[in-house]
């Protein structure tokens, strides 16, 4: 009997193990909304999922406001999984520097480094020419501006991108953009980078060279556009379950 106890325990230890709380960053001018899909592959697999809106109209927020909303959100949960995408890129970190997390993983992000100002990072990148130069291999005239379902929801099914752009774009206020990014160093987590192989606005030749100098690695590659939580929920929350066994 003594011993039947202790494996339902430890059956119980391994059902605790197996939780964790996602913790969902959206980018720049937009709100949380597009981590739906997402969120609900998750949480139909047992997990928490916190994804806050960020205050990206607010005039008087920095990236310690960004960052502060989502540590209230986070409370005092725990088995934290960090998913940064597109311009959270730059809050992510600063989060994981903060708590105690599990795994950072960087969705189609901005690799911000140390003093570097988020307004500085597409020159210092080489971002303008990478996307020309991806641009002129699809065959867009220069000088030609795609509206937003063609350079970032192309992939996306069309109602879906639909209703993101009509109803779930913001402004962007510029305060985030003009201070150092203030961490002396990456956090000390285990960090991925998950790529979007489809994606015009950051395209992927770009990202893979981004991402080479900045981390140090090759980042893992999935299909999608830059939305790919829109277009493949259930590939990316599949990813993200990989990553974690991997630990």
């Amino acid at each position: 009997m003594a011993f039947a106890v202790s494996t339902r325990a430890f059956r119980a230890m391994r059902e605790d193990l197996s939780m964790a709380t996602y913790v969902l960053f959206h980018g720049a001018a937009v709100d949380s909304w597009y981590w739906g899909p997402l969120a609900a592959e998750l949480s139909d697999r047992g997990h928490d999922v916190v994804a806050p809106d960020l205050p990206c109209d607010d005039e008087s927020a920095g990236l310690a406001e960004y960052m502060d909303t989502v540590l209230k959100a986070i409370g005092e949960r725990t088995d934290l999984v960090v998913v940064a995408h597109s311009f959270g890129g730059f809050t992510g970190p600063l989060v994981c520097d903060r708590v105690s997390a599990d795994l950072l993983v960087m969705l189609q992000a901005q690799v911000p480094r140390p003093g570097e100002s988020p307004g500085q990072w597409w020159d210092n990148t080489g971002y303008g020419p990478a996307r020309e130069e991806a641009a002129r291999r699809r065959g867009v005239a220069d000088g030609m501006e795609e509206d937003t379902l063609s350079l970032v929801l192309h992939d996306t099914p069309a109602k879906v991108a639909a209703e993101f752009v009509a109803e779930h774009q913001r402004n962007q206020a510029p305060t985030p953009f003009g201070k150092p990014w203030p961490l002396d160093a990456w956090p000390n987590v285990p960090t991925r980078f998950l790529l979007s192989s489809d994606d015009r606005f950051f395209p992927p030749e770009f990202m893979r060279m981004m991402v080479a100098e900045r981390l140090g690695s090759q980042p893992d590659e999935m299909p999608g556009d830059h939305c790919p939580m829109l277009g493949h929920p259930k590939e990316l929350a599949d990813r993200l379950e990989a990553y974690r066994a991997e630990l």
